[in-house]
This record gives structure tokens, C-alpha cells and sequence, in this order.
């Protein structure tokens, strides 16, 4: 999986920190996140109650993921956070649990 990064700036810095920027203080580099809140994902490899249980566990191990949904069926799955939440933290779950993380959907 390829790394993008987005440029996180606060409104009321004026000079570049070196902090991951989550605290609000300056521009830099940081790996691309979502929002807090919801993201569905498309995994790979699912195929019973099993998996489902696998999945769920790892990925609420990840800080401030609230509830996680699985589509055995479509195999989407459906994750709710209180903070923001990076696609390489979802696909290191998804990976430990067995499954490939196909991408984010939404």
C-alpha cells in the first residue's frame, strides 16, 4: 500500500512545527487520515463468523474506534471513531486478523 500524505495546518500557527501536527501547531507532513466519526472499508478474504469475529476484534484494539459493523456478505465493513483514523492503522488490523484491506469506500 502506497503512503499519501496531506498537509495538516492550524489557522493560528505561523511557523512550521515538528509535532505530528494533531495538536493544532504549525504545518507539517503526516499520513493521511480520515475524520472522526465513520468510514466504511472493502476487505478481502472473508468467509464466515469466524472472520467476522477476527476483524472486529483487531480493529477495536485501534484508540477511538467505537463500533465496528461486518457485511460477511459484501465484505464491507463499517467502522464508527471519536478520532481520526488512519487507513495504514485499519489495513495492519485487517492484515493481523488474516484479511486484505481492499480500500476505503467512504
Amino acid at each position: 500500500m502506497s503512503e499519501t500524505t496531506v498537509a495538516v495546518e492550524s489557522p493560528a500557527a505561523e511557523t512550521t512545527a515538528s509535532c505530528c501536527g494533531s495538536c493544532g501547531t504549525g504545518a507539517t507532513e503526516a499520513p493521511a487520515t480520515g475524520t472522526a466519526g465513520r468510514a466504511v472499508f472493502q476487505v478481502k478474504g472473508m468467509t464466515c463468523g469466524h472472520c467476522v469475529t477476527s476483524v472486529t476484534a483487531e480493529l477495536r484494539k485501534i484508540d477511538g474506534i467505537t463500533d465496528v459493523a461486518v457485511d460477511l456478505a459484501t465484505g464491507k465493513v463499517t467502522v464508527d471513531s471519536t478520532l481520526p483514523l488512519a487507513d495504514e492503522a485499519v489495513a495492519a488490523a485487517v492484515d493481523e486478523a488474516g484479511y486484505d484491506l481492499v480500500g476505503r469506500l467512504g
